[in-house]
């Protein structure tokens, strides 16, 4: 994965104790405090398309979901798919 360049410049002021908390764990990760900072970035703001990470959240979550098989097929899936979109519409 390229690194983008780094162009802009952000003056933040913390507390001791977040900044101490951001110390340890780069001391602990061998990262920069910075690189701290920008990875919590990501994390809590993700770009690009999260429309499909939600949709693997809930496919997981479904599989979970008491009632469920290992093993369902495509076209099982795609009807407890429908019944649950249809359910949160109100049209069943």
């Amino acid at each position: 994965m390229r690194m983008p360049a780094l162009d802009r410049r952000l003056q933040l002021l913390l507390d001791e104790e977040r900044y101490a908390r951001l110390a340890a764990e780069a001391d602990a990760s061998g990262r920069s405090v910075a690189a701290i900072i920008r990875h919590a970035i990501d994390v809590a703001y993700p770009s690009g398309d999260t429309g499909r990470a939600e949709a693997a959240r809930q496919l997981l979550a479904m599989s979970d979901a008491a009632g469920s098989e290992p093993g369902e097929g495509p076209a099982d899936l795609k009807r407890a798919l429908e019944d649950q979109f249809a359910s949160k519409q109100g049209m069943r």
